[in-house]
């Protein structure tokens, strides 16, 4: 039997990890982006290997717009996983209000709004899992990083919530929270912010994208199957 999963953000770099190993294992794919079209069209050419269906919906998830768009170009579903993000950094004090709305749409009210439009179609199977990609701030916090950690430990709540209130329907939910991963989110930092980074994570460097598609094939698959609810930290052992 056919499975679909939908992944918003999939042009980023945990995104088209995701993909690529969801498609090795057999999965139908909704490749969600908003602006980088080289990155899907170079992303669906490698997928086509698997010959499977991988279908591109382009949405600005940073408007209220977003996910209406993406849930009206969604048909059979199985799962979802939120993996679209962006970050912010800086001292609080500098913080602006457009910079928290921004944070909000995409990191919590469209994963939230568009789990509600596509839920109903998990429901009806009595099955399905979904995945949030939050992060380690969202469990700890992050020195200037304030309003993302904030938007991180929201996605946490709502998973924790969510999980409860969907289970006798037979749809899981649960978060991955990353720790430092190799992704384009680091490029700000330089070699040597790198290099002291890993020395503060006890298994002494970053985490790949690899291993975090790992976690999300786990928790959507059979294997996972009494779990829910739950926030799988991947991080190298940096927060426990």
């Amino acid at each position: 039997m056919k499975k679909y999963v939908l992944i918003t953000g999939a042009s980023g770099g945990i995104g088209q990890a995701v993909a690529l190993k969801l498609a090795s294992r057999g999965y139908h794919l909704y490749l969600h982006y908003n602006q980088n079209v080289a990155a899907i069209k170079e992303l669906i050419d490698k997928l086509d290997n698997y010959k499977g269906e991988y279908l591109p919906i382009q949405a600005d998830l940073d408007t209220l717009a977003g996910f209406k768009k993406i849930a009206s170009e969604i048909f059979s579903l199985d799962g979802i996983v939120h993996c679209s993000g962006n970050s912010q950094y800086g001292m609080f004090v500098d913080l602006q209000l457009e910079e928290v709305e921004s944070l909000m749409r995409i990191h919590v009210i469209n994963p939230i709004m568009l789990t509600k439009e596509l839920l109903p179609k998990l429901t009806s199977k009595r099955s399905g899992s979904i995945v949030v990609i939050t992060s380690i701030w969202g469990q700890t916090g992050g020195s200037c990083e304030v309003a993302y950690s904030a938007a991180k430990g929201a996605q946490i709540s709502f998973v924790k919530a969510l999980s409860k209130e969907v289970a006798l329907s037979g749809v899981r939910v649960n978060a991955i929270a990353p720790g430092a991963v190799k992704t384009g989110m680091m490029a700000r930092f330089t070699s040597e912010e790198v290099a002291a980074l890993n020395e503060e994570i006890p298994m002494g460097r970053m985490g790949h994208p690899d291993e975090i598609a790992d976690g999300v094939s786990y928790l959507l698959s059979e294997e996972s199957s009494y779990i829910t609810g739950q926030v799988l930290a991947i991080n190298g052992g940096w927060y426990i």
